[in-house]
């Protein structure tokens, strides 16, 4: 893959090394946006894993937390809910304390017993009978999409396909208007962006377009209220007990867990999928030669990309975890990019191998309470892709440098060169 870059990027990755391991523990900040947005977290994370695998942080500017980065650890707070807390007014999921100005309650950021109702009304639409229906229109929009992609022509795999067949999607689980559909993918971006992240321009931009993102999903919303139920995602919170009477701060919290959940996992894993055969081609090769080996390799994808990097809990009274004594009120980040790479937990788990005996043995969608509830969907349309993929193409190379998202939550691309030759 691009030589050329080959030799720049071992360079930077091992300066990455020494610094990690030149700085004293109790300076790291493993949540710093910087190392994702250049990927030289890991060294961090391994030196945590390896010698203080429970770490508290004192230095970071948005407050002081705990960092979990082993598997078995993170699997202990993720399903002890009622020691550690996802309530929004607690502070919510992410690193970052939500700030009171953007509080949009949503079922992930709720604990029970108010979480499992709200989340139970989505949910049918992730069942097998409705993922089958939804396959076939994922297959043929797969095949439209990549019959349009240039040849022997640099073009951004992330604007051409990973954004644009996930808004598709999107638009179809929202019954959402079809020529307005890229609002959704901008929608996503603007609630996970950080202030430095150069999406958007000044705080009053950003709530004035997330007041638009309201505005329009309760325009559609009142319109559903009105009309028979159907298999949208609107309609079925419009017409469910646990959810019609939702305020409009419930509502838009819910929407945009349901954009950001179907928007970020699935194309920041598609692009992830590329980037990582490219990275590997011994896998790459191996995929060509036995295209059934795709069901262990959609895992892996997922596994390697960890689309999501951490949740955060908040502790609810006192408590002790790898030794440590967690206190109540306490932020805990569950690192799940660092969990992904524990060996301890998963085989060889720094390698990229798609032919793994448990692919599945990974945490990119949690566990407990707040297991994704999407997944299925998500491995299904990596899964389609792949298959249309290799059908059409001898391969797909990346000609240049990804440039990555600003964010220590959502580990994904904003581009990524890539050529199909002819």
């Amino acid at each position: 893959m691009h030589g050329t870059n080959l030799g720049a990027r071992n360079e930077v990755q091992r300066a990455a090394r020494e610094k990690a391991y030149a700085t004293p523990l109790s300076e790291f900040h493993p949540g710093n946006p910087e190392l994702f947005r250049s990927d030289t977290l890991w060294p961090y994370f391994e030196r945590l894993r390896n010698e203080e695998p429970v770490h508290f942080c004192s230095t970071s500017p948005v407050g002081n937390y705990w960092s979990v980065t082993r598997y078995d650890d993170i699997m202990h707070v993720d399903t002890h809910a009622a020691i550690f807390s996802s309530d929004l007014k607690l502070g919510g999921i992410m690193l970052r304390d939500v700030e009171p100005e953007y509080q949009w309650p949503s079922f992930i950021a709720m604990d029970a017993p108010r979480h499992a109702p709200q989340r139970k009304t989505v949910s049918p639409l992730f069942t097998p009978p409705h993922l089958e229906q939804l396959a076939i229109l994922i297959r043929e929009r797969s095949a439209d999409v990549l019959d349009n992609l240039p040849r022997n022509e640099t073009f951004d795999w992330v604007d051409r396909v990973s954004v644009e067949l996930t808004t598709q999607m999107l638009a179809t689980l929202f019954d959402f208007p079809w020529e307005d559909r890229r609002k959704l993918t901008r929608w996503s971006d603007l609630a996970t962006a950080l202030p430095k992240s150069m999406v958007y321009d000044s705080h009053e931009q950003r709530m004035t377009e997330l007041g638009e993102c309201a505005d329009y999903f309760t325009r559609l919303w009142n319109e559903r209220a009105k009309l028979e139920p159907r298999s949208d995602l609107i309609s079925m919170m419009a017409h469910s007990d646990a959810t019609r009477h939702m305020d409009r701060d419930n509502l838009l919290g819910n929407l945009i867990l349901l954009i950001i959940g179907g928007n970020d996992t699935t194309r920041n894993s598609m692009t992830g999928s590329v980037l990582a055969l490219n990275e590997n081609p011994d896998q790459y090769d191996k995929l060509r030669a036995n295209p059934a080996l795709i069901d262990s390799f959609v895992p892996e994808v997922i596994r390697w990309q960890t689309p999501l990097a951490h949740m955060r809990r908040t502790a609810l009274q006192d408590t002790e975890l790898g030794g440590k004594l967690i206190r109540k009120g306490d932020r805990v980040v569950m690192w799940y990019v660092s969990g992904n790479r524990d060996g301890e937990a998963i085989e060889n788990a720094d390698s990229f191998i798609i032919d793994r005996a448990r692919p599945r043995t990974h945490l990119s969608f949690g566990f407990g309470l707040h297991r994704c509830v999407g997944m299925r969907l998500a491995e299904l349309q990596l899964k389609i892709i792949w298959e249309e993929i290799l059908k059409r193409f001898d391969s797909i190379e990346v000609v240049g440098e990804p440039k990555r998202v600003y964010s220590s939550f959502v580990r994904g691309y904003e581009a990524l060169p890539v050529r199909i030759s002819g």
